[in-house]
């Protein structure tokens, strides 16, 4: 249900467990040996004489895999939920690596020491599930529960309940809840943080209202933003590594990108999937990860409950030149003082 990744170690929520797990990539040598001994009698001399092979031979040679495989050893399980329909929801791991944040359906944020799982912190955060997770700096935490409220949390101390909708009066209180929140960093600002968070409507109607995403300040947490996203309900969010990016899927298993700055949809596929996308996550921005994105500005990778995963492509945005707007501008100033010229003669 839920998955976090810190380089070669998997934290995986399967019902009431957080599974530590760790990964590694196999090559197809390492699977089948990397040698193959020869016959006894010492070694062959010239050059070997390949049989011609039977026709189901040749069959099984064309559907042979040469692909690698992924090794994965568990290192541990605890239990992170203690409700009677206990489900871990949520699971982050901090920039470092160091620490580990959980939440569920009981409602309680535990922080354990990562990855050997060590309980470090546990206090009541929500009186409903803890829908999403996020960690920011200085040790503060943010999540999002079902009971209406997102909160900010200096380690078990409550430092604000965040409002999205306070400069928004037409929006009913209670009408909508948090889903999903993230931090992300600023394009070409260092210290810049923000905070994006998920509102879905509560309840739906036979006329669904629209989902919201706003943009907050990450360290006064002050709202800067907010923008519709959409009728779909939406089930996760994600945020690109340079922090230009955002990543929606939907419960209808639709997907989208937005742009950070203005939340504007740059990208959407309706129902790229058949039922609920799970997770999304962009291509990281390393120097792998950009030759494999080509000419494309960002690659999203989508998952959903239909087994499938698929990858969107956001290709480069058509871009106008200053230069030749300034142009242009001047071009239209000039024109229209001419025509006016013509119009009225003593005009200038």
């Amino acid at each position: 249900m839920s998955m976090a990744l810190a380089g070669d170690v998997i934290a995986a929520g399967q019902d009431a467990s957080c599974h530590i797990l760790r990964f590694r990539l196999q090559g197809p040598d390492e699977k089948s040996g990397s040698s193959t001994p020869s016959k006894a009698g010492g070694a062959q001399k010239g050059p070997r004489k390949r049989k011609a092979p039977s026709p189901s031979e040749k069959g099984e040679s064309d559907t042979r895999s040469e692909a690698g495989e992924v090794a994965v050893e568990t290192l541990c399980s605890v239990q992170t939920d203690f409700s009677p329909d206990a489900l871990q929801k949520a699971v982050r791991v901090s920039a470092d690596h160091s620490l580990l944040a959980t939440g569920g359906a009981d409602g309680f944020l535990r922080v354990w020491e990562f990855p050997s799982m060590k309980k470090v912190l546990e206090f009541k955060a929500h009186d409903g599930e803890i829908e999403d997770i996020a960690l920011g700096p200085e040790n503060k935490v943010v999540t999002a529960g079902r009971d209406f409220q997102c909160c900010v949390w200096q380690r078990d101390q409550l430092v604000l309940r965040l409002r999205w909708d306070e400069n928004m009066p037409g929006v009913p209180d209670k009408t909508y809840r948090y889903q999903a929140c993230r931090f992300g960093t600023v394009p070409d600002q260092a210290e810049a943080l923000r905070l994006y968070t998920v509102q879905v409507p509560h309840k739906r109607g036979r006329r669904p209202p629209p989902c919201y995403l706003t943009k907050w300040d990450g360290k006064s947490f002050l709202p800067l933003l907010t923008q519709p996203c959409g009728g779909e309900v939406i089930s996760c969010l994600s945020v690109s590594d340079s922090g230009t990016f955002l990543g929606l899927g939907t419960v209808t298993g639709s997907v989208a990108i937005h742009v950070a700055f203005s939340l504007q949809r740059l990208y959407y596929v309706k129902e790229a999937h058949g039922i609920v996308v799970t997770d999304v996550a962009f291509l990281p921005e390393s120097r792998r990860g950009r030759e494999l994105l080509a000419e494309n500005e960002a690659a999203l990778l989508s998952v959903a409950v239909d087994s499938r995963c698929k990858l969107h492509l956001l290709p480069p945005r058509r871009s106008f030149p200053v230069w030749l707007l300034l142009l242009l501008c001047t071009g239209l100033v000039v024109a229209t003082i001419l025509l006016l010229q013509l119009a009225f003669p003593g005009f200038l």
